[in-house]
């Protein structure tokens, strides 16, 4: 508003050249385009006179100035309400453009909709009561007279399913924790075997290779006979069995179960070599020498006529006790030991095997241990406990380090596995080993 005291020439001058640009007071909210139109074109028909008399007011307001050297208060008073007008006039005029413009994208939406039903873009509603009577079997039954009774059944014009269409993406679906890992073999070998531990290396002990017994009965004040007994120093070497894995700090950091599941895989895996380092190691570079390496060939006794492999095994049972050493055990790849157990009689029953009360895997009263770490047709039967020692230098361990070539600035964690252990087969004639060749069950 302009104040009490005298309005600058200046303020009167632009007020003078001002054109307001847009719009106004206080619209209406009229759902009808038209009726908006008709209000907005008296507003700014009130705007346009409104722009007059602020016009003419500011020429008498100079000429006052320059005859008088000063405005009246009258003029002023006159000046302030005409400004308080084109203000209230200005905010209603934007008001109603505005809502003007929403009311025609509005109708334009509806227009589109409509021209889209017309062309069959989208099925028109209808009434349940129309969709009763323009039903095809209503139409029928009414045809027919309509006697009786009949069931209309109304189709499901928009029914919640769980295609991604409608609900799909509502639908979760449930995340299990456990890992589902590879099939893992159990170890068996080691158990036969009798364990100790080392501190060093090297594992050195003596071995007797000569037995000379001339103990004779003799005569009052005869010579007696000598025997003589030779040693021979052997050894086994520790060996080491190790592998590790590449693994990024993010996934060991983000999947809680990772460290768990690495760790146990290569624990396996340690495991899985030294079982088959155990029984076919063959002694060189960095190789244990294993029971099937150190053990003596099978050489039957005595032969026997239509000789089963339930017969082999126990001419080499017999092998080793005639070596001074009863077997206890026997090793064979699960394929030949399924074999064994389905042998029959002339008459289909099975020799020796109650097919609902097994007890457990044995054979001519030793416990037989079926592992794949032994080839199909080969087997190897002993005095185990007697035969070898496995001595144990470093168990099992996993370690992690980010400290590994560039593993630093790849932000990479080298996971690494290792054990030590040495293999001493000290009685090698104990173990009997050889494979059935062509013979069946």
């Amino acid at each position: 508003m302009l104040k009490k005291s005298i309005m600058p020439l200046a303020s009167l001058a632009a007020l003078a050249a001002a054109r307001p640009v847009g719009v106004v007071g206080n619209p209406r909210a009229e759902a009808n385009p038209g009726d908006i139109e008709t209000l907005l074109k008296d507003v700014q028909n009130q705007l346009g006179r409104i722009e007059s008399d602020v016009k003419r007011t500011a020429e008498d307001a100079l000429k006052q100035t320059k005859d008088q050297g000063k405005t009246t208060d009258e003029l002023k008073g006159k000046a302030d309400e005409l400004l308080t007008n084109q203000q209230q006039l200005t905010v209603a005029q934007e008001k109603l453009t505005n809502k003007l413009e929403m009311l025609e994208t509005k109708n334009r939406d509806l227009e589109q909709e409509l021209q889209s039903r017309r062309h069959g873009g989208a099925e028109q509603a209808q009434s349940f009561g129309k969709m009763v009577v323009d039903n095809d079997d209503v139409q029928a039954f009414i045809k027919g007279g309509s006697r009786g009774s009949m069931r209309v059944t109304m189709p499901v014009k928009q029914s919640i399913t769980s295609l991604n269409t409608s609900a799909g993406d509502l639908i979760w679906s449930d995340r299990e924790q456990e890992i589902v890992g590879m099939p893992r073999r159990q170890m068996t070998i080691r158990n036969l075997l009798t364990q100790g531990r080392t501190g060093s290396n090297l594992v050195e002990y003596a071995k007797q290779v000569t037995r000379t017994n001339n103990a004779a009965p003799v005569s009052e004040g005869a010579q007696k006979p000598e025997s003589n007994y030779v040693w021979d120093r052997a050894d086994a070497a520790v060996r080491t069995i190790a592998h590790w894995v590449h693994v990024s700090r993010q996934a060991m950091e983000d999947a809680a179960q990772l460290q768990t599941e690495i760790d146990t895989e290569l624990r396996y895996g340690l495991a899985l070599v030294e079982e088959t380092q155990i029984l076919k190691g063959d002694g060189t570079g960095e190789n244990l020498s294993g029971l099937v390496t150190e053990a003596s060939a099978y050489s039957a006794a005595f032969s026997v006529t239509g000789e089963t492999m339930i017969d082999t095994l126990r001419l080499s049972l017999l092998q080793a006790s005639l070596a001074e050493y009863p077997a206890d055990g026997i090793v064979l790849h699960p394929t030949d030991w399924a074999r064994i157990e389905l042998t029959k009689d002339g008459e289909f029953r099975y020799i020796f095997a109650n097919v609902m009360q097994m007890a457990g895997p044995q054979l001519w009263g030793r416990p037989v241990v079926a592992t794949q770490s032994m080839d199909e047709d080969e087997f190897l039967t002993g005095a185990f406990r007697s035969a070898a020692t496995i001595y144990d230098r470093m168990d099992p361990e996993v370690v992690m380090s980010s400290e590994d070539r560039d593993n630093f600035i790849k932000n990479m964690i080298t996971v690494r596995a290792e054990e030590r252990l040495a293999l001493a087969v000290k009685r090698g004639a104990a173990l009997v080993t050889g494979d059935f060749g062509n013979i069946s069950g």
